[in-house]
């Protein structure tokens, strides 16, 4: 009965720490003494309260891993160094009162649990700089979801975390290879280990990651295992790019022998069109380019493969090149290095078009979008994009409402149209017209700082500042009639080849008062135009019959002067013994 009595109460307690957990008061603490205290205390335990610790050896690595921190007193995502404690991370628990004192703001001000349940625990930090030293104030709360798809309760607790991986050793390596399938893994690519190529496919077409099947196996793409030498065992899977290197050892005596470096080993298998199919796509020998280093070697072997397979939105593989280039092999380069690559491209499909790579080129149209909420959103047609108003013969606003003129990369333009104003329109009408045909539908909010910026970058990405300017005239309405835009850029990279790069983008909407005519009079129009004596200002000329809207576009070149940079002479940063000249000095 020895071993067997202790597990009841081996239980017992372990079901009384839990109890005094789930039981414990929120509460409010200002830190006076070590933070791991206050942890113990907000847990219903005082330090002193049992035993220390004995310190356990660390398991094999197959072993179960740690239990989940699910306390979120215990938390602490800014803990990065152990035994010791971390600038501002107020719930370090290696930090004392005296490491608080000197804390400007707490870097993690609340630590919550699992945001799915719909009450969790949160605790918060802060600090109280009105005490003299200035103490850490901690709070746990309880947190209300307002989602009505929360979970309440959960009767699988294990479900709210991972579950312990299994660890290959020496038990279970076989198992894991008869798994695997025995294809290699490759860290370049996505496949996945448990994909079978016998495994039935009842979609009939290829998917992300599923090997290209052949007529007797599948197409191999040699790449690096566990070394840098070639495995040719490894698949390729569809839709994967990859470009790797590995090194093959040969025997230059039985270079005719070696199926790795033949041709033919690479352009002989035919590719079924869907998994599980009797049509065929022969691979395609596009190009193969010699490089000899010695007019004096004769012998050629492989040295750079290329796959090039064309697949339609369907799974389809409709089509698939070859590219290979050829180099001398002598016994002074053994072992050689190789390297693969494949690519996929879909079928009728046109590549983005691009205003500059990266830089801007001149006479291109800005790339620009707009984004409500993540990512940014540009219309297809990029001429579209970054618009102003279109100048016609005509110069009738209404007549060209819709037609917008794109701006191109370093070119100053000037566009307006003519607006006839009455009293019979309201000033709130009158203002929200002259704003859209000024601005457009979808005024862009993000400019590219590059002709090739991804969209998905949205922190590269520079803002459009949308400004107003208005008269201070009381008792007039103030409608817009010029739309200024301002885009500065900078030549940015080495001074052989500049790249254009656009660094700030301003909309100043400019806006004229008009005043409210008296209803009975005649209509009385008015004409806005741009003085030079007033250094660009706008000004208002009555007893015209129509009114001028304009939009001009200026580029400025805000670029550093170039300086020349020399490298510095290098100095000796040494001290000599001082008996180093002894005897002679």
């Amino acid at each position: 009965m020895g071993p067997r009595g202790l597990q009841p109460l081996v239980l017992l307690v372990c079901w009384a720490l839990v109890s005094a957990q789930a039981g414990a008061t929120p509460a409010v603490t200002t830190e006076g003494l070590n933070s791991t205290e206050a942890a113990l205390a907000t847990l219903g335990a005082s330090p002193s309260s049992g035993p220390p610790a004995t310190p356990k050896a660390p398991g094999p690595s197959s072993g179960p891993r740690p239990t989940p921190v699910t306390d979120v007193a215990a938390l602490c995502v800014c803990d990065l160094s152990p035994t010791q404690c971390d600038v501002n991370c107020c719930c370090d628990p290696d930090c004392s009162s005296t490491d608080f004192s000197v804390f400007s703001a707490c870097s993690v001000p609340v630590v919550t649990g699992d945001s799915q349940f719909c009450s969790q625990k949160a605790a918060t930090y802060s600090m109280n700089f009105t005490a003299d030293p200035p103490q850490r104030v901690f709070k746990l709360v309880d947190k209300i979801n307002p989602s009505i798809f929360c979970i309440h309760i959960t009767n699988y607790k294990p479900a709210l975390s991972f579950i312990n991986p299994e660890v290959p050793d020496e038990n279970n390596f076989d198992k894991f290879m008869k798994t695997s399938g025995g294809f290699a893994p490759n860290a370049d690519s996505d496949v996945s280990s448990t994909t079978r190529l016998d495994s039935p496919n009842t979609s009939a077409k290829y998917e992300y990651g599923v090997p290209l099947q052949t007529l007797d196996s599948f197409l191999r793409f040699p790449s690096p295992l566990t070394s840098s030498l070639c495995t040719d065992d490894n698949p390729a899977a569809f839709l994967v790019n990859q470009a790797v290197k590995c090194t093959r050892r040969i025997n230059l005596e039985q270079c005719n022998e070696t199926k790795a470096l033949k041709m033919a080993s690479y352009s002989r298998p035919e590719i079924l069109k869907v998994p599980n199919s009797r049509t065929k796509v022969p691979i395609i020998v596009q190009s193969i380019v010699v490089q000899s280093l010695n007019q004096t070697l004769t012998r050629l072997e492989d040295t750079q493969v290329k796959y090039s397979l064309t697949y339609t939105d369907a799974g389809e593989i409709s089509r698939a090149g070859l590219s290979l280039l050829l180099g001398t092999v002598s016994s002074g380069v053994v072992p050689i290095q190789q390297k693969f690559e494949i690519h996929f491209i879909q079928r009728n499909t046109k590549p983005v078009p691009l205003s500059g790579n990266p830089g801007y080129v001149v006479g291109l149209p800005l790339v620009a979008g707009f984004q409500p909420q993540k990512g940014i959103i540009q219309m297809t047609y990029r001429y579209g994009q970054f618009t102003i108003l279109h100048s016609t013969t005509e110069q009738d606003c209404l007549a060209i409402e819709g037609i917008r003129t794109p701006v191109l990369f370093g070119y100053n333009m000037h566009s307006g149209c003519k607006l006839r104003l009455t009293r019979a329109t309201p000033c709130r009408l009158a203002m929200q017209k002259v704003k859209s045909l000024l601005k457009g539908q979808g005024f862009p909010d993000y400019v590219a700082p590059f002709g090739n910026s991804r969209a998905q970058d949205v922190l590269d990405w520079v803002p459009v500042h949308f400004l107003t300017q208005s008269s201070n005239m009381k008792d007039s309405c103030q409608v817009p009639v010029a739309l200024v835009i301002v885009v500065k850029w900078t030549k940015y990279g080495s001074l052989v080849n500049p790249q254009a790069k656009i660094v700030n983008v301003t909309a100043n909407l400019v806006s004229s008062s008009f005043p409210e005519l008296v209803a009975g009079n005649p209509p009385r129009t008015y004409q806005i135009t741009r003085s030079r004596a007033d250094s660009g200002r706008l000004r208002r000329r009555a007893n015209n019959p129509t009114s001028h809207l304009c939009c001009p576009v200026t580029f400025v070149d805000v670029s550093a002067p170039a300086e020349a940079g020399f490298r510095a002479r290098p100095t000796i940063n040494a001290r000599l013994p001082f008996n180093f000249f002894f005897p002679f000095v």
